[in-house]
């Protein structure tokens, strides 16, 4: 099967930054689309953004328009989660999500196991 591993969570101060990895093994890595999602304690798994197979196509929710951006590395078979300008509200665990279709509309058939990120006032 298709595996997805995050890295790159921890602490951090409020305006501070962080980097994700997702590594994918299993599977062409670069024939899916990529998610990350997150999801805070006592709160339902959240939308954060997604990268199209080329990675010239993506999309953020709206919370994080401006200080996250995700990028992939097909040679490398990593997606990635840039986060600047980091909120405490952006305090949760983080997951990779992998579609490996083409059909519409996106369907995550595989997830990662997530990555904590905490972010203090």
């Amino acid at each position: 099967q298709v595996q997805l591993v995050e890295s790159g969570g921890g602490l951090v101060q409020a305006g501070g930054s962080l980097r994700l990895s997702c590594a994918a093994s299993g599977g062409t890595f670069s024939t899916y689309i990529m998610g990350w999602f997150r999801q805070a304690p006592g709160k339902e798994r959240e939308f954060v953004a997604r990268i199209s197979r080329s990675g010239s196509g993506t999309s953020y929710a709206d919370s994080v328009k401006g200080r996250f951006t995700i990028s992939r590395d097909n040679a490398r078979n990593t997606a990635y989660l840039q986060m600047n300008s980091l909120k405490p509200e952006d305090t949760a665990v983080y997951y990779c999500a992998a579609d490996r279709d083409i059909f519409p509309p996106v369907n995550y058939d595989y997830w990662g196991r997530g990555t904590q990120v905490t972010v203090s006032s």
